[in-house]
């Protein structure tokens, strides 16, 4: 069945930039566009800003640097400087080991805030009005209204693409076969002693197989990341406290674009916690105490859609550590293609992959505009992990720190369009952006002024 009717809507805001998501790539994206003058609106799902570190509860960032660079400088460097402040134990390397959830709320409330973008959350974007090309309105559904937005250009950063695909671009999803990497829901533990706690390894997890434990025999290591800094004993010994935050397991076959396949796995996800306490408390030391405390109120989606943008980032990139004319930034995290199926076959290709597609210290691979310009969209950008790649680069750029890189640039390349008195982003001063990207502190090793 089918129902059509119509219905007048305000135009609640009318702004020079539109960005769809407060994950962070639209958190870099909207403070790097209105650090530079320009109106923003941020319009986001959930409760708070944060993406996938709030609502999916992922426990540690990824890399930020090589090792020797930092590439995630610019906004990525200063969110980074700011949890070091709260949490110094955490923040002394380019892998942190863990994210205090609530004071990077709070960073992210203050740098959107500061920077003069507005915004709401808990809400959804659920249409786009495009004409010859061109976005002219973003329709949003938000508690208690439905309204459209007006801007000049809009920026893509909900991570599934969901603006893109309203817009009618072309998209690309999973493997040939159609299957995209599996899904994880996170959760926080208390009771873990971390004085005693062993590692989780291939003959622990296959005692627990043979006994049963788990529904299904997943071969990945589940992680554990204790979640709070050290306190002192009384002859100045650090120690943990007993929180921690997992990610463990998987969930084969969901559709981060579909709410049912979505409702669907986070039930199943639930009761794979479950046999994860009971796995940690029986099968290694210092768990026995251990408590599920919350698990997260959205499944880790790893991926999902992927925008088809003026240029497809490929795995050669990665290889050749190659560098770009219009490049934004460079990055470095490996290639991290989780099994979309539960077999041996799907786990060892992983595994092999994951060890051997990485790049030495020092090394990274550059970025460029173009797979952040969405095709056949006069005034879309996209960032973050739906940005235009093959399966292997979204694989290394999905993750946070690469987030902060694509959204950052998006919101710079906005902002001068904006200045130029033009919504054209395929047809951008590259050199203008890279200018302002490099004042902004982000990493462009090749940039000459």
């Amino acid at each position: 069945m089918e129902l059509n009717y119509t219905k007048s809507i305000e135009i609640k805001y009318d702004v020079d930039v539109f960005i769809a998501g407060g994950g962070p790539a639209g958190v870099a994206a909207a403070v790097s566009c209105a650090r530079e003058g320009r109106s923003v609106f941020v319009a986001e799902s959930f409760s708070a800003f944060g993406g996938a570190a709030v609502t999916m509860l992922i426990p540690a960032y990824m890399c930020f640097g090589d090792g020797i660079n930092f590439c995630a400088d610019g906004i990525g460097k200063e969110i980074f400087d700011r949890l070091k402040v709260e949490s110094p134990e955490r923040y002394k390397r380019f892998c942190p080991s863990s994210i205090p959830v609530e004071t990077l709320k709070l960073i992210y409330d203050d740098m959107v805030e500061k920077s003069g973008a507005k915004y709401i959350f808990h809400t959804n974007i659920i249409d786009a009005v495009v004409e010859d090309g061109q976005i002219k309105y973003v329709i949003c559904a938000a508690k208690g209204s439905i309204f459209a937005v007006k801007a000049k250009i809009y920026i893509d950063c909900t991570g599934d693409g969901d603006l893109a695909a309203y817009a009618g671009a072309d998209i690309e999803y999973g493997d040939e076969n159609g299957k995209v990497m599996a899904t994880t829901l996170c959760g926080i533990w208390s009771g873990i002693d971390w004085t005693r706690v062993q590692r989780p390894d291939s003959r622990n997890l296959d005692a627990a197989f043979a006994d049963n434990v788990f529904t299904n025999e997943d071969r990945h290591l589940p992680g554990m990341w204790s979640l709070a800094d050290q306190t002192k004993d009384a002859d100045g010994k650090p120690v943990p406290n007993g929180i921690g935050g997992s990610n463990a397991g998987h969930i084969y076959d969901i559709n981060g674009c579909d709410a049912a396949s979505l409702t669907e796995g986070i039930v199943k996800a639930r009761r794979q916690l479950l046999e994860y306490r009971k796995y940690y408390r029986e099968y290694l030391t210092g768990y026995e105490d251990m408590e599920l405390v919350y698990s997260a109120s959205y499944l880790g989606i790893r991926e999902s859609r992927r925008v088809v943008c003026d240029l497809r980032l490929e795995v050669d990139t990665f290889q050749n550590k190659s560098s770009f004319d219009d490049e934004i930034g460079r990055y470095c995290y490996p290639i991290d293609i989780h099994s979309p199926t539960n077999d041996k076959a799907g786990y060892e290709k992983f595994h092999s992959e994951h060890s051997s597609m990485r790049l030495k210290q020092g090394e990274n691979y550059g970025i460029p505009y173009r797979s952040l310009a969405v095709k056949g969209i006069r005034n879309l950008l996209c960032a973050g992990r739906c940005i235009s790649t093959d399966r292997y680069m979204q694989s290394s750029v999905r993750v946070m720190p690469g987030c902060y890189i694509t959204g950052q640039a998006a919101g710079i390349a906005a902002a001068v369009q904006c200045d130029a008195h033009s919504d054209d982003i395929h047809n951008v001063d590259i050199h203008e952006v890279q200018k302002r990207l490099h004042k902004l502190g982000a990493y462009l090793p090749n940039y000459k002024a």
